[in-house]
């Protein structure tokens, strides 16, 4: 990788402005490769440089990867001109980096939404063929019954002639107004509201909470995002896909 300022890397995080950067620079609070850095000029490579702030190694990755809880009333978009976008909901340093989102949350939904520059592993999680799960938890006007659970495990085709692959829907309160916890394994344009409005019981609320074995942290606030951790990074790498099947 080719090298680049410090100051630049350290703002590449999301973490810190690069005025932020030099501050940190010139309070001896970033070391470079157990010195304190002399400048913030320096030119390091990214890839075997070694970069703390505050005693704590900084790791400098070739992707980006943010987890946001995602409000109701703002667009999964890089722009619009009808509204706020999930990107600003950003910091600027990060609006600057060129991410997009993970798939689309319909604007009234909220919940687990993963933003990144990551093209490849993107495309990974949304393909149909890898069917990566999504869960959600749903409130619905009406009351759920198992004729609702068995008709999401068939698989269900609406009027206007989409096709449902199997899901399910596990009924966590049934009355008046139920709650449910749903697993997609596709994303198509508002699915779950349609399949339950299919029903005769139209959607009142939704959110989703996982991808694949990645949960929404609880410890996030309703627009508030943090980076992902090497870790839940490495989950989402790791999901399976499965095999191709055999056309002969």
């Amino acid at each position: 990788m080719k090298a680049q300022r410090l100051d630049k890397l350290l703002a590449s995080t999301g973490k810190w402005s690069r005025r932020e950067a030099k501050l940190l620079i010139r309070q001896g609070r970033v070391l470079t490769d157990g010195v304190p850095a002399a400048s913030a000029e320096a030119q390091l490579d990214p890839e075997t440089a070694e970069i703390a702030v505050d005693g704590e190694p900084l790791r400098l990755r070739e992707n980006t990867w943010v987890m946001l809880n995602k409000p109701a009333g703002v667009l999964s978009a890089t722009e619009d001109g009808a509204g706020p976008t999930v990107l600003d909901l950003l910091a600027p340093e990060l609006r600057r980096k060129g991410l997009f989102p993970v798939g689309r949350l319909d604007k009234d939904t909220e919940g687990l939404l993963l933003l990144t520059d990551d093209g490849a592993l993107a495309h990974r999680l949304l393909s149909p063929r890898h069917h990566v799960d999504k869960v959600y938890r749903a409130r619905v006007d009406g009351c759920l019954t198992g004729e609702d659970c068995a008709a999401f495990r068939r698989g269900m085709v609406l009027k206007d002639g989409l096709h449902c692959l199997p899901a399910e829907l596990e009924i966590l309160e049934a009355g008046a107004v139920s709650e449910a916890r749903i697993t997609l394994r596709e994303g198509k344009f508002h699915q779950i509201k349609r399949m339950l409005a299919a029903r005769g019981k139209p959607v009142l609320y939704l959110r989703r909470e996982k991808m694949g074995n990645l949960p929404l942290d609880p410890e996030l606030s309703s627009g508030a995002y943090r980076f992902l951790t090497d870790r839940e990074l490495k989950t989402l790498q790791e999901l399976e896909i499965p095999p191709k099947k055999d056309k002969t």
